[in-house]
């Protein structure tokens, strides 16, 4: 489930420190990440993703890897776990000049990214690898569509914050509940959907049920899923065979799969 990804001409760790960590709603944090070394980010906007790295519980600082591109993997795993930092992928919610903001989405349970979100402080380490950008609508299509589950909204919030006017689209969102619901700056051209999940209920089954029995516009159209991977493969699937879409059009992402969590 890896889309075609747009990456910078060059790329290098990035040392952080959070600034900020404020809650823009119930069920998400917002840590606000700066200092000297941000200059060597080049913000590309869109769904442009980091890798995140951040200690773990207990450890006194960041070991950061000193190798870039593809020799960092190996140099973090052959750390004992007392010194190897955790390191998840997100996206960069919003840039400004000498910081940037990565929106986490709060799940259930003890992931270790919600879990150093909500504990996180102004002055903690962290640190990021740019890893570029997937949302890559085609020249010529009509129209798009955005869909995503929680663990998508900071992504398809940016994409939408940094469109251009003209931009004609469709977007689903699932929260977790009613108060997780915002405000969105869009062009005038954009219809935002937002779907309260009910409880319980499985994160991704509303959006996919909502996306299957919507009328959606004609025409050709671009489609970027993201979310549980059960949300992005079950939308590409009906868009190629229930509606005809070519599989070129499509950027379906799986960022997590229920019931599961990513090797630490």
């Amino acid at each position: 489930m890896i889309p075609k990804v747009r990456r910078p001409a060059s790329r290098r760790m990035i040392t952080l420190e959070v600034l900020a960590n404020t809650a823009p709603s119930p069920a998400f944090r917002t840590i606000t990440l700066g200092g000297p070394s941000l200059g060597d980010l080049e913000v590309a906007g869109g769904d442009q993703a980091v890798r995140l790295f951040f200690p773990r519980v207990g450890q006194d600082g960041l070991r950061m890897p000193t190798l870039d591109h593809e020799g960092w993997m190996a140099e973090v795993l052959l750390l004992p776990k007392s010194r190897r930092p955790w390191v998840r992928n997100y996206t960069v919610r919003r840039a400004r000049p000498g910081e940037i903001d990565i929106e986490f989405a709060l799940h259930d349970g003890d992931a270790p990214a919600a879990e150093w979100a909500r504990r996180a402080r102004p002055g903690d380490p962290a640190g990021i690898f740019d890893l570029g950008v997937s949302y890559l609508p085609p020249p010529g299509v009509a129209w798009q569509l955005l869909a995503g589950d929680e663990s998508a909204v900071p992504a398809i919030l940016a994409i939408l914050e940094s469109a251009a006017d003209d931009l004609v689209a469709e977007v689903f969102l699932e929260v977790p509940s009613a108060a997780d619901v915002r405000v969105v700056p869009a062009p005038p051209g954009v219809r935002v959907h937002w779907l309260p999940r009910p409880r319980p209920g499985r994160p991704g089954v509303l959006a996919l049920e909502t996306v299957v029995a919507a009328d959606l516009p004609p025409g050709r159209a671009y489609a970027w899923v993201a979310g549980e991977a059960a949300l992005a493969t079950g939308v590409r699937r009906h868009l190629v065979r229930d509606r005809g879409w070519a599989k070129s059009d499509i950027a379906f992402l799986g960022y997590w799969r229920h019931g599961r969590s990513a090797p630490g």
